[in-house]
């Protein structure tokens, strides 16, 4: 630093000199000499890990305020034995905030869920799985969504969801009020300290855990092995569940001490590749705590969430990844 006050007084005293003895041709010469000699700014560069950290961060919020994501969850509705009638007028059992006064009746019968019209019949422009409604039972399998056919109609968008024994429709619109009034996500600035690399022990054969809901409904996933990792000196074991077995994801549950503080209070959510060697071979897993999601209940209070299992409760604090969404 001192070598370079020296400099700049040197050219000072040099430009001052030629701007009145030599002109301004002469004076222009070193100034762009100067210039030339000092250091260029460094660029600003994000690192590859960095520019995937916000690609992965842009593409979580957009699934978000996807006309079906989870903003758009505005019910969730407990179905009971009998006829269950939908639609917007006072006195449906299911009630919606627009569309037609009469919309179906859903009828509850053991474990069958039967559509049926309302008086009158079904409206042309409300569809099932992309065709004219019609009377139909519909499919509702335990704590597997993906095969329940959507209602549509308008803005909204409905299917049946089981848990357990118990039924219920979940009601989304493109337009509801948490995506008409999104207002951005908050997060920890990104650190590599939160990436780490687990050992991973795997289970044969898998072991079973009951996972317990928000809702007070539990259910049981596969749980193929265990990450072992480090961090802030200590070692800890976590333990994912494997949601489809036709998918290379492991899904992570957990909690850390920051739930009672910055995030959100019941868990989050970490999504991870498989194993260097696959689930039934030891090798190692990449466990990117930057990556840390809020589950869907951390947005809407209409979603079932897991909860935490005891072992993936852990006792530090994890200032990375995604904040509470509401105060």
């Amino acid at each position: 630093m001192l070598i370079l006050n020296f400099v700049f007084s040197a050219f000072s005293s040099t430009l001052y000199f030629l701007m009145c003895f030599s002109g301004r041709s002469i004076c222009r010469t070193f100034i762009a000499l100067l210039f030339a000699l000092l250091p260029a700014p460094a660029a600003s560069q994000e690192t590859p890990w960095q520019e995937d950290t916000a690609a992965w961060r842009a593409e979580h919020k957009a699934d978000l305020l996807k006309p079906d994501g989870w903003l758009s969850l505005t019910g969730l509705a407990w179905l009971q034995p009998g006829d269950n009638s939908v639609g917007s007028a006072a006195g449906n059992k299911i009630h919606l905030a627009g569309g037609p006064g009469h919309l179906a009746i859903l009828h509850l019968e053991s474990e069958t869920v039967t559509l049926n019209p309302p008086p009158g019949g079904f409206r042309p422009d409300f569809l099932v799985a992309g065709a004219p409604a019609k009377s139909q039972a519909l499919r509702a399998e335990a704590n597997n969504d993906k095969v329940s056919p959507h209602l549509t109609i308008g803005t909204f968008n409905m299917y049946v969801i089981r848990r357990e024994a118990r039924f219920a429709l979940r009601i989304k619109d493109s337009h509801s009020p948490a995506i008409v009034g999104f207002h951005g996500l908050k997060w920890y600035p990104p650190d590599p300290a939160y990436r780490v690399i687990a050992k991973w022990t795997p289970y044969s054969p898998h072991k079973t855990i009951a996972l317990a809901t928000l809702v007070g409904t539990s259910y049981d996933q596969p749980v193929p092995g265990a990450a072992e990792f480090a961090l802030a000196g200590k070692t800890f074991r976590l333990e994912p569940v494997l949601e489809d077995p036709t998918v290379a994801k492991l899904f992570f549950i957990l909690r850390d001490t920051t739930s009672t503080s910055t995030t959100y209070g019941a868990c989050r959510f970490l999504y991870t590749g498989f194993p260097t060697n696959g689930l039934d071979k030891p090798g190692q897993l990449v466990l990117d705590f930057n990556r840390l999601e809020n589950p869907p209940c951390a947005y809407t209070p209409y979603s079932t969430c897991p909860l935490p299992p005891p072992g993936n409760r852990l006792p530090i604090p994890l200032p990375a990844g995604e904040q509470r969404y509401h105060e």
